[in-house]
């Protein structure tokens, strides 16, 4: 008899990729770069950076977008959502500040609800649950182009010093190494693109190896640092418990909140999945960019809410999937589910 391997409930995605994080940042505790090797690792994770953003802008398709402005109603309320909602709901937890959460915790609460919008997650998810599959790349996309320019412009703003300040060197390090690869990528894309487009399993791995050394080099900045003494089992409980509850309003803002606007049941389920999840992808470059050396307690927030947003929209995506109506074309349109990554 062929022995089964044994699988992990369909409910509960536990990404392979975020096995790979948890272990970067484990080897990042046991072997941080210091010295000369952490200025190694400074400049291969900036490199990494630009390279991601100019992926990004080389495989946003230009046409893709300018044909979702019909929907222009639906991506407006998901950016509401990811850029007004999120970071209103982050400033009230700073009431939370000492007693629940630390400081430099809540800095990295806020900097988790100015992030962009995750597209292969909304799409997946919004497949799954039979939405609208072409709003759901849309909205996602806008939020990323978005993000670009108003997740450094709001952390500067609402993060101050933390955020690495408001300043001409700080702007000009965004600009350099996320904002002029992004263009570049675009400008190049008519040459590019199709060769990108047939390669899109070994850009993938492209993409995660960039960001898995973004988080090497952050965690590793942070252990040389000391950061982690700042954080104790109960703080970090406490992180988990507070994120939950962000989770929980966002799903529940999104989804009643659409219905108030009028929106059907097919864009409400973009809307839900577009508007409450955060990408991991954009996220982790520009907190390496926007916080230096206090990157690692930065993204430590992103990075636990990413896990739990996946397997917590995985539940809901299988039961709106089982909802009482026809599939249409837009939710049967994608058979398979895109790679949960961002």
């Amino acid at each position: 008899m062929s022995r089964r391997t044994p699988k992990l409930p369909s409910w509960l995605p536990i990404d392979p990729y975020i096995l790979a994080l948890i272990g970067t940042v484990a080897f990042a505790a046991i072997l941080p770069a210091s010295g000369t090797a952490a200025e190694v690792a400074k400049g291969a994770s900036t490199g990494a950076v630009a390279l991601l953003f100019f992926l990004y802008g080389a495989r946003l398709s230009t046409a893709e977008a300018l044909e979702g402005l019909r929907h222009w109603r639906l991506h407006l309320t998901v950016l509401i959502c990811t850029f007004v909602a999120f970071p209103l709901l982050g400033l009230a937890a700073g009431g939370l500040v000492p007693y629940v959460l630390t400081p430099q915790l809540h800095s990295g609460l806020l900097f988790l609800c100015l992030v962009p919008s995750t597209i292969q997650s909304s799409i997946a998810f919004t497949s799954i649950a039979r939405g609208n599959v072409s709003a759901a790349i849309c909205a996602g996309s806008f939020s990323s182009i978005a993000g670009i320019f108003l997740t450094p412009l709001f952390a500067a703003a609402l993060l101050g010093e933390e955020g690495g300040g408001f300043s001409a060197d700080a702007l000009l390090r965004i600009a350099v190494q996320l904002l002029l690869p992004f263009a570049a990528g675009q400008l190049l894309r008519r040459w590019i693109g199709g060769f990108l487009t047939r390669r899109k399993k070994i850009l993938g791995r492209v993409d995660r190896g960039s960001i898995l050394l973004v988080v090497y080099t952050a965690f590793s900045a942070g252990m040389v640092t000391g950061v982690w003494h700042q954080i104790t089992p109960a703080r970090l409980g406490a992180l988990l418990g507070v994120e939950a509850l962000l989770l929980a309003l966002m799903l529940t803002i999104s989804w009643y909140g659409a219905k108030r606007l009028g929106f059907g049941r097919e864009d409400r389920v973009a809307i839900q999945f577009a508007g409450a999840n955060k990408s991991l992808a954009a996220g982790l470059p520009m907190a390496s960019v926007l916080f230096g050396a206090q990157a690692s307690l930065a993204v430590l927030p992103l990075m636990l809410f990413h896990q739990m947003q996946l397997m917590v929209c995985a539940v809901i995506a299988k039961r709106r999937s089982r909802d009482p109506q026809e599939a249409h074309a837009t939710g049967a349109a994608m058979t398979r589910e895109p790679a949960i990554v961002g």
